[in-house]
C-alpha cells in the first residue's frame, strides 16, 4: 500500500468506532464540532519508540487540552495489552485497539514492513491532526519520534 492511500489534508477523516482503554469505546464522530483530534498510530505497546512517543504526548497533554484537542493512540494490540501499557506509564488519554487493522487500513498505515530479512504487515508510525469539522488538517506519514509531539503542537497552534 502506498502513501497515496492515506487520507489527504482537507478530506474528511475516515470514521471509526474502536474498543478503547479506559473508555470502553471511542467513536471519531463523538468529537466532531467540539474537539480537534490527534490520532496517532504506533506499532506496538511497550516497545522503545512507542513508549517514548506515548510518554511525550502524556507529558505535553496540557497544551493539547488547552487547544480543545484530544489525543488518541491506535495500535493493533489487544485491550488487555493497552491496559497494562497505559497503567505502567500512566497515560491520561485513550488507547484504541484495532486488532483486525481495519482502521489502520482506512488511514493507509497498514503496510508491508521488513525486519531482519522477514517481510510482514504492520503499522507505519503516522499521525493525523483532525480538525473540529472532522477534516484532516495535517498528516505526518512517517513519524520520527524525537521532536514529533512539538511538531504536532506547532501545527495545532496554526489551526486556532
Amino acid at each position: 500500500m502506498s502513501d497515496s492511500a492515506m487520507p489527504q489534508v482537507g478530506k474528511a477523516a475516515p470514521a471509526f468506532t474502536l474498543p478503547a482503554v479506559p473508555e470502553g469505546k471511542v467513536r471519531l464522530s463523538q468529537f466532531k464540532g467540539e474537539k480537534n483530534v490527534v490520532l496517532y498510530f504506533y506499532p506496538r505497546d511497550n516497545t522503545p519508540g512507542c513508549t517514548t512517543e506515548a510518554c511525550d504526548f502524556r507529558d505535553n497533554l496540557g497544551q493539547f487540552e488547552s487547544a480543545d484537542t484530544v489525543v488518541l493512540g491506535v495500535s493493533t494490540d489487544s485491550i488487555k495489552s493497552h491496559e497494562k501499557f497505559s497503567g505502567k506509564f500512566e497515560l491520561p488519554f485513550p488507547l484504541l485497539s484495532d486488532e483486525d487493522h481495519k482502521v489502520c487500513e482506512k488511514y493507509g498505515v497498514w503496510v508491508e514492513k521488513k525486519n531482519y530479512g522477514k517481510t510482514y504487515m504492520g503499522i507505519q508510525r503516522a499521525t493525523f491532526l483532525i480538525d473540529k469539522k472532522g477534516k484532516i488538517a495535517a498528516v505526518w506519514p512517517k513519524v520520527k519520534v524525537k521532536g514529533h509531539v512539538d511538531e504536532v503542537a506547532e501545527k495545532l497552534a496554526e489551526l486556532e
